[in-house]
């Protein structure tokens, strides 16, 4: 990085996605500034960003000049350029495989399962003040069981983290996105104690850094307790 160039993310921290390189960034302390952009008001439309990422979508990684979008990529180009602690992506063509394995089953399966679930609860009842068709919900909601199981058997089984003996990338995007039901006040992982020992670990593992990130999730939650 050149001097006095910091490396700029571009955030709204009720984004999954960007919750878990907000994590990773103070998990491994490199040196970087946020830069907010609220999704609800629709700043991700503006002319500014939308010359910067014209898929309007966070997050958005500015590194000297290097403009990076998606949050597999950038989590990825993190690890490798600052020289992370390896476990977060490990070199072994192996392990490193495993992790890749996750996060591309990750986009199609547990990012989608657990975002429906939110939107349904929480979004939808919110833009329409009505509550949600209840069969479409529980539908959603056996989606979202059926990638859980999965999850235990294909991935955790049992090993401590979704890749081996040590947290990475895998867990870290796959937790940031089963936290997101909560704020609708439904914990996905309530009836799975093998995956709240997983959920446990990985919080450990990233510490405060976690509880920071999920800070604007905690209080939607709370505000919605407190309507309802």
């Amino acid at each position: 990085m050149s001097a006095g160039r910091v490396l700029e993310v571009y955030l709204d921290l009720l984004s999954q996605p960007c919750r878990a390189v907000h994590i990773l960034l103070n998990c491994t302390r490199i040196p970087h500034r946020v830069r907010t952009v609220a999704l609800r008001k629709g700043e991700q439309r503006t002319p500014e960003f939308t010359q910067l990422n014209p898929m309007q979508k966070v997050p958005v990684l500015v590194d000297d000049g290097f403009v990076l979008t998606e949050s597999d990529a950038i989590l990825k180009y993190l690890v490798t350029k600052y020289h992370a602690p390896q476990h977060w992506y490990p070199r072994q063509p192996e392990r490193r495989a495993r992790v890749d394995e996750y996060t591309a089953w990750h986009h199609s399966n547990t990012r989608p399962h657990a975002a429906r679930v939110f939107i349904l609860e929480v979004l939808v009842p919110a833009q329409t003040g009505s509550p949600v068709d209840g069969v479409v919900l529980q539908r959603a909601v056996a989606q979202l069981d059926d990638t859980l199981d999965k999850l235990e058997s294909m991935f955790l089984r049992r090993q401590p983290f979704l890749c081996g003996d040590d947290v990475s990338l895998a867990d870290l995007l796959a937790l940031c996105e089963l936290m997101q039901p909560l704020g609708g006040d439904r914990d996905v992982l309530q009836n799975r104690p093998q995956l709240q020992r997983w959920r446990s670990r990985v919080q450990s593992a990233v510490s405060d850094a976690f509880d920071h990130a999920h800070s604007v999730l905690y209080a939607l939650r709370d505000r919605r307790k407190a309507k309802l």
